[in-house]
């Protein structure tokens, strides 16, 4: 033998603690599915703190994998780059392509990550969290507030006035509600 040429990608740096914190905030172990081979898979899943690696799938594989999970119930955000991602993140619950990769993949994703995008992850994920709960207070507000405004109607005698000022000024209260997700 004349030599050997051994290529591999860098495993970002905060790829491991990105980890960590994802499996913190989810309560669940992230799982790597990879077209490339078992040992560099598993060499850099070990690298980032991933137990559970699937490798050696093709696109159609990791639907399988996805169809079964959506199949238990499970909610499923899936990250991924390549053009072999790209059917995984159109069928998950969430797909998220990290910019930089095939155009495939970003077009078939709900959201693309785009600086240090594993370090982006968790706060996205946050967010996302915060924000689903300040449009369910959000609406909770506005619905009690129309449902007053038309028994107090239906009731007695509501000026028109003082309907349509409380109708905007609950408006305004959603919009300012709504303006918190702005704050760290």
């Amino acid at each position: 033998m004349l030599g050997v040429l051994a290529l591999a990608d860098e495993v970002r740096p905060e790829s491991a603690v990105a980890v960590a914190d994802l499996e913190a905030l989810l309560g669940r172990a992230p799982v790597l599915l990879t077209g490339d081979a078992a040992t560099p898979a598993a060499a850099v899943a070990t690298s980032i703190g991933i137990a559970d690696v699937r490798a050696g799938l093709l696109p159609a594989d990791k639907t399988a994998v996805l169809v079964e999970w959506q199949r238990r119930g499970r909610t499923v955000l899936a990250v991924g780059d390549g053009i072999n991602d790209a059917p995984l993140l159109a069928g998950a619950d969430v797909g998220l392509a990290v910019g930089g990769g095939s155009a495939l993949s970003v077009q078939a994703a709900d959201g693309v990550l785009l600086r240090h995008p594993m370090a982006g992850l968790v706060p996205l994920l946050e967010l996302t969290r915060r924000a689903r709960r300040v449009s369910r207070a959000n609406l909770a507000f506005a619905c009690a507030v129309i449902v007053g405004l038309v028994a107090w109607d239906l009731v007695g005698a509501l000026p028109l006035a003082l309907g349509v000022a409380g109708h905007e000024l609950s408006t305004v209260l959603v919009c300012l509600n709504g303006l918190r997700l702005l704050r760290r």
